[in-house]
């Protein structure tokens, strides 16, 4: 493979203007794509083959109405008044006689249409009903709703909304972490090269792919249901990736360049070695993210395969724009900052990292990893599992408007409800009876009613509109959306609905939005094993044939499973238990369902990048040497300072979506960021230089037969660099530094 590679990189350092200008074009063509096909990613969570699901499908058919998004209308009389005072009743009939009017409105029931009005006469609940399913619903559809509700505000009500549409309710990818990622960034490249040039370059490739694949999720979304999470996900990985890619690849050219290797052969080499460990370990992170779809949730197969798309784009952009502009940034990535403290600094470290890096910081941290590597080891695990430890206490569901901070709407209306109603009439099931020819809905529908109004848990069961065979059942349970008890209180009328319409032929099916949700949190929990072994073996498969020994993916396995142990648990403590929440301004809730989901997919292939740069190193100095302990010292050092720029650039980009005021957003970029952070400074570059170091030659062993059956990739370049005479950085430049001349002057 690095022969190909090779050739690839000379290909474009050598017909830059060309591969730029085809890169252009692809922007160009996607960007005109993406802005007149007229698609844009919506939050329709459904998943199909749910019982929750087949009852809303069954509605679209007999009550058309029922079967799309809803929208709770919260009106609040002030201190001392009440919603029956002839002023605010005036304002609410009027605003609420202006909703047919508004577009795609398919019914509208007043406070006293649901008769949902609070014991004080303070509070009153009104319904929309929209001919639109959930995130469907145009926000301008919504701002006049809104419209219509000012005759009720300027009675004196207070108005807020909420439910599976209302203003504001699609998730809006803020631009801020992005701009902060890529601050944080460029300080982080500019410290690692010393050079501007240097620095920019990955920050110019990354946001060519970044732009390439978010104008491509717009255009794929006029003709798929792509989940507004896609595109924050696609942009997290976009970015990091991206950036981090070009880094492993512009650090190796640069070395070359340093020790006077040609301009275009130090590109080439570049792409053929640490291109090799590139490749890999974006098609790791590109399968983990396709493996996804095994699950059988389609949101969860978009989001999985457009954010594999931006991955790959930052791929092939690594490996051949890249290239294509070293060919006119030429040696301007080695001219220096001048830094006002220590002069000459930058051109310092460059040159030890070039010629001697057994001088680096990383080489003084190998050293101290295999001298007390037992110590390390089983410190680095406690600390793990200890901040794993709340992962016990899981709690999955999807976000409710208790969720959302106390500015939006939907939090106001939640608060609302649950002070002067009750919290289940935030998040009400519906119950669909389908009755047989020959029943009465007048006696039956009444006693379905009364017997489902006995249920542990039930507030109220109240029976709703009927229309030929079809009636619905409102329930209010006694407990929130997102209680335990509200979903074991769905579970148990399923598990008793024969009881229940017993003597009528009817069969039941609970819906709404908060069982929708309570399907969804199952669906995902139940396949969560599966993605897991899915995960597993696919990283025993890919590491056996990049390393060519069983134990190395054995021992990455482990540490990936420790990192997300822990990523998963500080995020249980802080979103779940809400330490450290207002710090962050979040507000406690549960952990979103598809997040742990995301979290390994995603983690299992960043840390497959961590153990392919690092341990790659490893096997080149032990292939050379033969020595297990100076093969971990050496491979270690080589590695630490571009693993350790590109997991504090991929802890930039996920901890900045902390600014971002979604919920989902939020706890995503909190996972990722502890998962990245602690896979690639606890495990990446101590735990496994451990084991490792322990280990010995032991950690190198495989069946003869695997040489015979098992292909060799070379992700190390290894037979590259000797057809190249080890001109390469990784082949020989600890081993030539006592014979290249060091020159003060400039590096060409």
């Amino acid at each position: 493979m690095s022969r190909y590679l090779y050739a690839i990189g000379a290909f474009a350092y050598r017909r830059r203007w060309l591969v730029s200008g085809i890169w252009l074009v692809v922007l160009l063509g996607v960007a005109i794509a993406g802005l007149t096909a007229g698609g844009r990613p919506t939050d329709d969570f459904t998943i199909p083959g749910t019982e929750s699901q087949r009852a809303v499908e069954h509605l679209r058919q007999t009550m058309p109405e029922y079967g799309g998004a809803q929208t709770q209308i919260v009106f609040a009389a002030g201190e001392g008044a009440k919603l029956s005072d002839p002023g605010l009743a005036a304002g609410i009939g009027a605003a609420m006689a202006g909703l047919p009017a508004v577009p795609h409105v398919a019914a509208a029931l007043s406070p006293q249409q649901t008769r949902q009005v609070s014991p004080d006469g303070r509070v009153g609940l009104g319904t929309v009903l929209w001919s639109s399913p959930p995130g469907e619903v145009d926000e301008s559809d919504l701002d006049a709703l809104r419209a219509a509700m000012k005759p009720a505000e300027a009675a004196g009500a207070q108005v807020e909304y909420s439910g599976s549409a209302y203003p504001g309710y699609q998730v809006k990818v803020p631009e801020i972490p992005e701009i902060i990622g890529v601050v944080a960034a460029f300080v982080i490249l500019l410290i690692t090269f010393g050079a501007v040039v240097a620095a920019g370059l990955p920050i110019v490739t990354a946001c060519v792919g970044v732009g390439i694949g978010a104008l491509g999720i717009y255009a794929a979304a006029a003709v798929v249901h792509m989940p507004s999470a896609a595109l924050s996900l696609a942009l997290m990985l976009g970015l990091s990736c991206g950036i981090d890619y070009a880094l492993f690849i512009l650090n190796r050219y640069r070395n070359n360049m340093l020790r006077h290797v040609p301009l275009g052969e130090s590109a080439a080499l570049a792409v053929g070695t640490s291109g090799g460990a590139v490749v890999f370990a974006a098609v790791t992170v590109i399968i983990a993210l396709c493996g996804l779809a095994v699950v059988g949730i389609p949101f969860l197969t978009y989001m999985g395969l457009a954010a594999a798309g931006a991955v790959l784009v930052a791929l092939l952009i690594a490996i051949t724009l890249l290239p294509a502009l070293l060919g006119f940034a030429g040696d301007k990535v080695a001219k220096f900052i001048r830094t006002p403290l220590r002069p000459g600094r930058a051109r310092q470290v460059a040159r030890t990292a070039a010629f001697t890096p057994e001088r680096t910081l990383g080489a003084r941290w190998a050293r101290f990893v295999v001298r007390f590597r037992l110590p390390l080891m089983l410190a680095g695990a406690a600390v793990l599992i200890v901040a794993g430890l709340p992962t016990l206490g899981i709690h999955l569901g999807l976000p409710s408007g208790a969720s959302q901070p106390e500015s939006n709407t939907s939090r106001r209306a939640y608060d609302l409800t649950a002070d002067h109603l009750g919290p289940g009439f935030n998040g009400p099931l519906l119950v669909v009876v389908d009755l047989p020819a020959n029943a009465d809905p007048a006696t039956a529908v009444p006693a379905i009613a009364a017997k489902v109004q006995r249920e542990p848990g039930v507030l109220a069961a109240a029976p709703g509109p009927v229309r030929g065979s079809t009636a619905l059942l409102q329930v209010i349970p006694t407990t929130g959306p997102n209680d335990p008890a509200t979903a074991d209180l769905v579970r148990r009328i399923r598990h008793d609905r024969a009881n229940v319409a017993a003597g009528t032929g009817a069969t039941l099916q609970v819906t709404g939005t908060t069982a929708s949700n309570i399907d969804t949190s199952d669906k995902l929990g139940s396949a969560l094993p599966i993605f897991l072994v899915v995960v597993v073996g696919l990283a025993f498969v890919l590491l056996t044939v990049a390393f060519r020994a069983a134990l190395v993916p054995l021992t990455s396995i482990v540490g990936f499973l420790l990192s997300v142990f822990a990523a998963i648990g500080i995020q249980v403590a802080v979103f779940q238990w809400g330490w450290g929440a207002g710090l962050l301004g979040i507000t406690p809730g549960e952990t979103i369902s598809f997040l742990p989901i995301i979290v390994l997919g995603i983690v299992f292939g960043l840390s497959s990048d961590y153990e392919v740069f690092v341990v790659s190193r490893i096997k080149e100095e032990y292939g050379r040497s033969g020595d297990a302990q100076a093969a971990v010292r050496n491979g270690v050092g080589l590695s630490a300072r571009v693993v350790t720029a590109a997991a504090l650039i991929m802890f930039g980009v996920f901890i900045a979506f902390l600014a971002a005021g979604d919920p989902i957003i939020k706890s995503i970029g909190l996972s990722l960021a502890v998962g990245v952070f602690l896979d690639a400074f606890v495990v990446r570059l101590t735990l496994i230089p451990a084991v490792m170091s322990l280990l010995g030659d032991r950690m190198w062993l495989h069946s003869r037969w695997f040489d015979r059956f098992v292909p060799d990739f070379d992700i190390e370049g290894n037979a590259l660099q000797s057809d190249r005479g080890s001109a390469g950085d990784g082949g020989g430049g600890r081993h030539e530094a006592s014979r290249v001349t060091v020159s003060r002057g400039s590096p060409r």
